[in-house]
């Protein structure tokens, strides 16, 4: 049999040989032809295909027939081989067929032979990871790349004021107050089901009643100004920072270091009940957090080789160099900007009260500019007065309406002047409950909306819409007394009735059309650019 089975083989090479030298000399006679510049009929060319595809399926049969009698060759094992294999389990043997003589071959179907070469290549396959190692191992390598694939949760990490839902968060910031001795200030009436998540105060309960004073742990300059924040005394993005920045004056100026302390670290934490207590009384907006963020780093950067006194000085030097650089300034070089947009003739629509457009038109009026001024105001705050009240003192010519008929007065309106409680990373303007419903019909009678804005109220927060982050106002502010007859005194009592007073609403890039701020006039699209530019010069 063996004899039979090497003749075979041997007649098989020399065939194949054959057949090869054949191949070779067509070849050649083929590219010879193609040198010559000679065209092969059809017929050759087809013959010349078969021929090839023929010398490929014979290399491919003598590759298996040389892995069969290696197969059947024994394997001498090693001493230290054996412990290997003893460990791994055994493989299930794979029943490879006999190497047909040449007879039987021609005999077999194609199929039939591509499914003899199947089972040959499983077959190495298997000895090939038999070798490798230890199966058991690479099923736990396996195992442990396998969670990879799955996504990964993602640690979220919220403001303590969107969580008033949440059981936990609220015990966690009351443990946190108790430790700074600050009372948590309660929730006020029901709440819309889509605000749940957003605290709701009262200003006939404020912070300041569950307070012992004089207390310890609170500076009074933080306690007046906390309680003007809570009864709306002080509003608007500017007047907040400003007495934030002032009251934090004050308490570096009384502030001494105790002994064995750092004024660098023991100032920073001293600080930190003061905010606490402030966000208790009214919810820290954009701006105090851009100018709290500035007073700890420079405070920070305070050396341990300086004397008290100077240190201090030196805080608050910093801290009036922000206001003057940072709010005065600002509003200076913005309105010069703006002077530029403001013709001879326009009438110019604003919304609610913002100081900076207040300051931007009285300054366009003084220049020589002659324009007409829209105040638009809605209720329940109406501070639609207060920018009325500043005009006219000026003698600037003013029409006084509310918000719900801003449509009839948009046709003559040449300009819209918006002002801005923050400018967010993703280009959205955060303003005034109603801002965005009056860029939104300013766009539709194609009238050009500018948002006037610091740059010091630029945030890195990203947001689409008006639920997630907001504020809450009292609710009691929207009960409105006629003719001596209150209709909704006793809201409360009514289990189906909620209240909603929102403080602000977003307004999307599309329906902004310039912001001018002090580094010029930019579009909302390069917000991130401006963020970018303010951390590299920190």
């Amino acid at each position: 049999m063996a004899g039979t089975e090497g003749i075979t083989q041997q007649e098989l090479n020399n065939s194949t040989g054959e057949t090869r030298d054949e191949t070779d000399s067509k070849k050649n006679d083929y590219l010879q032809s193609k040198v010559e510049g000679k065209a092969l009929s059809k017929e050759e060319k087809l013959k010349l295909r078969k021929e090839k595809k023929q010398q490929k399926k014979n290399k491919k049969d003598d590759k298996g027939l040389a892995k069969e009698e290696k197969a059947k060759k024994p394997v001498p094992v090693m001493d230290g081989q054996q412990a290997q294999q003893q460990k791994a389990p055994p493989t299930a043997p794979v029943a490879t067929p006999e190497a047909p003589p040449s007879g039987e071959k021609s005999g077999k179907s194609k199929t039939e032979l591509r499914a003899e070469r199947r089972a040959r290549q499983e077959a190495d396959r298997m000895s090939k990871q038999g070798k490798k190692g230890d199966p058991i191992q690479l099923v736990y390598t396996a195992k442990t790349k396998a969670p990879l694939s799955e996504p990964q949760p993602v640690v979220k990490r919220l403001p303590e004021h969107i969580q008033a839902d949440d059981p936990a968060v609220l015990k966690k910031l009351a443990k946190k107050l108790e430790r700074q001795q600050i009372p948590l200030r309660s929730d006020y009436g029901s709440k819309v089901s889509l605000f749940s998540h957003l605290h709701q105060y009262s200003r006939k309960a404020p912070l300041t009643q569950q307070m012992s004073l004089p207390s310890t742990a609170i500076h009074p300059s933080i306690v007046r100004l906390g309680l003007q924040y809570s009864q709306g005394i002080i509003a608007g993005s500017n007047s907040r920072c400003i007495a934030l920045l002032h009251a934090f004056k004050q308490v570096i100026r009384d502030y001494s270091t105790p002994r064995n302390e750092e004024l660098s670290r023991d100032l920073v934490n001293k600080l930190k009940p003061y905010i606490s207590f402030l966000n208790q009384c009214r919810p820290l907006s954009a701006s105090m957090g851009n100018a709290i963020k500035y007073i700890k780093k420079e405070i920070s950067n305070v050396s341990s080789n300086i004397k008290e006194e100077e240190a201090k000085t030196t805080l608050q030097n910093c801290i009036d160099k922000y206001i003057e650089e940072k709010i005065h300034l600002a509003a200076k070089a913005i309105s010069k900007s703006a002077f530029e947009k403001i013709s001879d003739g326009d009438v110019i629509l604003v919304y609610g009260c913002s100081s900076l457009v207040n300051y931007i038109l009285c300054d366009a009026y003084e220049r020589g500019r002659k324009f007409r001024v829209i105040v638009v105001d809605s209720r329940p705050r109406l501070e639609g007065r207060e920018t009325l009240r500043r005009l006219v003192r000026k003698g600037i010519s003013c029409t006084y309406v509310l918000i719900t008929a801003v449509s009839y007065m948009l046709p003559e309106v040449s300009k819209v002047f918006l002002g801005a409680h923050a400018l967010l990373a993703n280009g959205y303007v955060m303003s005034r409950v109603g801002a965005s419903q009056i860029a939104l019909v300013a766009k539709a009678y194609n009238v050009p909306v500018l948002v006037c804005c610091e740059t010091y109220k630029f945030c890195e927060r990203v947001q689409t819409d008006s639920f997630v982050s907001n504020e809450l106002d009292d609710p009691d502010d929207l009960i409105v007394t006629r003719k001596g007859k209150t209709e909704l005194q006793n809201w409360q009592d009514i289990p189906s009735l909620r209240l909603l007073n929102l403080v602000y609403d977003v307004t999307p890039p599309d329906f902004v059309d310039l912001v001018i701020t002090d580094l010029g006039m930019i579009p909302c699209t390069s917000v991130p650019v401006v963020l970018r530019v303010k951390n590299v010069d920190q």
